[in-house]
């Protein structure tokens, strides 16, 4: 019977171990292959608890602490992926446990969640338990082994830590995601968050350093110029300097800015253009949201997270001190988003927010012109200022819109007809040049029905900052580098605030106009708009 209990607490000790390192860190992972997984880490544990014998005992606490935290690290992960569509990182993303707990209240109530969390730790504590047990049953079976075979032990356990190294080093040196190439997953994810950690930290303690002495952090007096006016900053997916400079492109979207230029001048209303450097091409434009709002660059995850996580000032937490509501309009946002709030954001309008009763665009879900009509119809009084972010230029531009009276709108059943027309995207994807026309005709409807809206009637025109977010894919925008068109647009009185930037009068930009990093934006708006006096 005793001889069966230690071949059995062997065995338990391994299988536990096993599920352990296998253990997946994505909802993707989560398929019976996975447990066919030969975790390299498994020999090198179990043949290190052979060797050291009945010095095990330390050695077993010490190796089942560090699983449990990087078990921990996995169901944070599976959760913020489940949640909010990507991973947790400890540095950053406290704000997202208190998000996460506020999301499940809202489903099965505070007291199930409570106890949620609480049986959560309590497996987690026994988890570490059945780690610790297993390793110390192999420390003893290695003292019953005797020298020699300790030492083999301690060989095996060698070769296969040195096979975990050179993955290591391999994930360091630029593997990327949650799915490795080889069996090492669980050692290669400890490495990757704790580098990641380390860097992210170096990140949080740079933005905390400039927050620090940010010249905005107490300086009264912002967006005083514009005595209460609304503020609307109009990011247009993937309108970049290709659709400007780009000969494939430039005689549509000239002639459609031209056409908006006279329309809004009939309105009463002018309009100033330059250019930005984006901190990305061709995506993750959360990136340069967060770049234009923070006066910072944005251009990596890491750095995303350390800026909300700073208490870095964004342009809408100045808004906000200075008694503008600030709100986003974000028909993209299918998810929660526990961000927002670090943004200076006091509302969230989100997909679900907005209404739209109409089909979806394929990845697009509802047409810019429903979203712009949308943010006006739920405007509070003001002064607001807005972030509204466009995507019916977001790849994979088909099906494309077309405008409507802006008096049609209504719940968007109208754009239905315009939703299940033209091809399919792997129709389009299928050759470089459909791609690229399909992309012209989607950013133009962007482009256009910006200017259309732009020039509608109201007792008070805002100001309007449109912008493009980057660049589309390089293959896409054939080159044309990292800038985006910037456009002011408002009455004449109000463009006077900027007359010292150099700006273009009119919708295009001057060719040879420098550019600004887009992260000077927020001080040199800001500076235009608070006649206080320099800081």
């Amino acid at each position: 019977m005793t001889e069966f209990r230690r071949t059995a607490s062997l065995g338990g000790g391994a299988l536990l171990l096993d599920l352990v390192l296998i253990q997946p860190s994505h909802p993707g992972g989560l398929t019976a292959a996975g447990l066919t997984l030969m975790p390299l880490e498994l020999p090198v544990l179990l043949g290190g608890a052979l060797a050291l014998g009945r010095r095990a005992r330390g050695y077993a606490a010490g190796v089942a602490v560090l699983l449990v935290v990087l078990v921990a690290l996995k169901l944070a992960d599976l959760a913020a992926h489940t949640a909010f569509g990507r991973g947790f990182d400890p540095v950053t993303d406290l704000n997202v446990v208190d998000a996460a707990f506020r999301l499940l209240s809202a489903s099965i109530g505070v007291a199930g969640t409570s106890v949620l969390a609480a049986l959560t730790l309590g497996l987690l504590a026994l988890l570490g338990a059945g780690l610790f047990l297993g390793l110390r049953a192999w420390g003893r079976a290695g003292a019953r082994i005797g020298g020699r075979g300790r030492s083999a032990a301690a060989g095996i356990a060698a070769a296969f830590a040195v096979l975990c190294g050179a993955e290591i080093r391999s994930a360091l040196n630029g593997w990327q995601g949650w799915n490795p190439p080889a069996d090492a997953f669980t050692a290669r994810y400890g490495a990757e968050k704790l580098r990641n950690g380390l860097r992210s930290g170096a990140a949080l303690a740079a933005f905390k350093a400039e927050a620090a002495t940010d010249a905005w952090q107490h300086r009264p007096g912002a967006l005083s110029a514009l005595k209460g006016r609304d503020v609307s900053v109009v990011f247009v997916e993937s309108y970049g300097r290709a659709a400007i400079d780009t000969p494939a492109y430039a005689p549509r979207h000239l002639a459609t800015l031209a056409e908006g230029a006279v329309a809004l001048e009939a309105a009463g209303l002018g309009i100033r253009s330059g250019w930005l450097t984006s901190p990305v091409q061709g995506g993750r434009s959360w990136l340069a949201h967060a770049t234009l709002a923070s006066g910072l660059g944005i251009s990596d995850q890491r750095r995303y997270g350390a800026m909300l996580a700073s208490d870095r000032l964004t342009l809408y937490d100045i808004a906000g001190r200075s008694g503008y509501h600030t709100r986003v309009v974000a028909p993209a946002i299918v998810l929660p988003w526990p961000e927002g709030p670090g943004f200076g954001f006091s509302e969230v309008l989100a997909a679900s927010d907005l209404g739209y009763a109409g089909r979806p665009f394929d990845w697009v879900t509802m047409p810019d012109q429903y979203t712009l009509a949308t943010a006006d119809r739920l405007a509070p009084d003001g002064p607001v200022m807005s972030e509204i972010a466009l995507i019916s230029s977001h790849a994979p531009w088909t099906p494309v819109a077309s405008l409507v009276p802006w008096d049609s709108v209504g719940d968007g059943r109208v754009f239905d007809a315009m939703a299940t027309a033209g091809p399919s995207p792997s129709e389009v994807w299928s050759d470089h040049d459909r791609v690229r026309d399909h992309y012209a005709r989607a950013l133009d409807y962007s482009v256009r029905t910006v200017l259309s809206w732009a020039a509608l009637p109201r007792a008070t025109q805002p100001l309007l900052v449109v912008l493009g977010d980057h660049q589309p894919a390089a293959f896409v925008a054939r080159g044309a580098g990292m800038d985006v068109p910037v456009h002011l647009i408002a009455p004449p009185d109000v463009l006077a605030l900027f007359d010292d930037w150099g700006w273009t009068d009119g919708p295009v930009p001057a060719p040879a106009l420098a550019p600004w990093p887009m992260h000077a934006f927020r001080d040199r708006f800001l500076d235009a708009t608070s006649p206080a006096g320099t800081p």
